[in-house]
């Protein structure tokens, strides 16, 4: 329960959370239970205000950043080992969160939020602690585009507001905004890029770039030279001055690329292989559309190969990427496998807790970055953070907001 957390980061007693709040010290106990539902958001929208005020997440050294729609983690801690804090998360799937959390402890040293749904903090963007970089592989959901044809036909500008409302690239960039940090990172997937024909990056690109002032650099990174597996996301850069960043500097593993043997354990419990029933249904799926001259079906791969893309579904039949055993069906890969074969972890060591079911966790695996590629990017962009940090005298950008926030739609285009 966030209140109840708050309270403990803050140090807060009953009574002295009553008094700070303007409620009694019943209200405060119940709040504490847990009861959502009469919870008074002004008075949590309070709290953490205080929190933030008795907790500042300032280092000596370093810089602070948040990791939205987060994940099981693999935007954080490449960002952690270029000296980064994470200050605050958010994530609304209890399942991710509980992978997540087993990973990243929160602890006495590392004071740190975590929000389950990012939007009444887009709605109160202060909520969100200072910081110096936003992490954000945001889900890329279809933008209401009614009305903005005829805008464009009459020459009528019209922003963000108007166009993503409602959609979590606004809660976003709202947060942007709000806290002007000197950096981010935002991923998602290669097709957004082609998205309602271009119209939905065109919008991205507009609101962060025209409207919020940003120097923005993109590249659709192939993760194949860090890991066995072939698996395209576009990553979108910003600085809030503008940089020599170049993603054509970016840091290529040396050596040949890694095959599934660097991945792929020696002893698999048989349950991960397929059964008989499975087995026969996923060929004759993949014969029947061979005839029809279609390339739908499952996938084979031997230790010298390199995978498809490992989706969220994989937990249904595995049929991307199946692992060729003699004498005997094919099986899945583990999802210890998978976090290596997303870079969670190196070959050969098991150090990425997985506290979910199988299931759960072939979906986060599926959903998730590729680690390594984030790390190469992370590293290309530390000078860049370091020397806007500098400039800043090392303290995190005062809170700015634009006018056409608070303008009409169709005004700050």
């Amino acid at each position: 329960m966030e209140f109840s957390e708050l309270m403990t980061r803050a140090g807060l007693g009953i009574e002295e959370a009553a008094g700070m709040l303007g409620v009694s010290a019943r209200t405060v106990r119940r709040y504490v239970k847990g009861e959502p539902r009469r919870i008074d958001p002004l008075k949590l929208d309070k709290l953490r205000e205080i929190t933030n005020a008795r907790c500042p997440l300032i280092r000596s050294e370093g810089f602070r950043f948040v990791d939205l729609f987060a994940g099981i983690g693999g935007l954080r801690q490449p960002f952690e080992d270029i000296g980064g804090q994470c200050v605050f998360t958010s994530e609304w799937d209890r399942f991710c969160k509980e992978t997540y959390t087993a990973n990243f402890p929160e602890s006495v040293d590392s004071p740190h939020l975590f929000a389950d749904d990012i939007r009444p903090y887009s709605e109160n963007p202060g909520a969100v602690p200072e910081h110096d970089v936003l992490l954000a592989g945001f889900p890329c959901q279809p933008f209401s585009i009614a009305g903005v044809s005829k805008k464009n036909a009459l020459g009528r500008p019209h922003g963000f507001l108007c166009e993503t409302q409602g959609t979590l690239f606004y809660d976003l960039v709202t947060i942007l905004d709000h806290h002007r940090p000197a950096a981010f990172l935002l991923e998602n997937v290669k097709n957004l890029e082609r998205h309602d024909r271009g119209r939905t990056f065109a919008t991205i690109m507009h609101a962060l770039e025209k409207e919020l002032g940003y120097s923005v650099s993109t590249r659709v990174i192939d993760s194949s030279p860090w890991v066995p597996q072939k698996r395209q996301r576009i990553f979108v850069v910003g600085f809030r001055e503008p940089t020599a960043f170049n993603f054509d500097e970016l840091a290529l593993p040396a050596g040949p690329a890694p095959t599934l043997r660097a991945i792929l354990d020696d002893k698999v419990d048989p349950k991960y292989t397929l059964s008989r029933h499975l087995w026969n249904y996923l060929q004759d799926y993949k014969r029947r559309h061979r005839q029809a001259g279609n390339g739908f079906g499952y996938s084979l791969f031997g230790p010298d190969d390199v995978a498809r893309t490992l989706s969220a579904r994989y937990y249904k039949d595995g049929s991307e990427i199946l692992i060729r055993q003699k004498g005997k069906r094919p099986r899945r890969l583990t999802p210890r496998e998978c976090a290596r074969l997303m870079g969670f972890e190196k070959p050969g060591q098991a150090e990425f807790r997985i506290p979910v079911s199988d299931t759960q966790a072939y979906r986060q695996f599926g959903n998730a970055v590729v680690v390594p590629v984030v790390r190469a990017i992370a590293q290309l962009m530390k000078p860049y953070i370091l020397d806007m940090l500098a400039l800043d005298g090392r303290r995190p950008f005062p809170p700015h907001q634009h006018e056409f926030l608070f303008a009409e739609p169709g005004i700050g285009g």
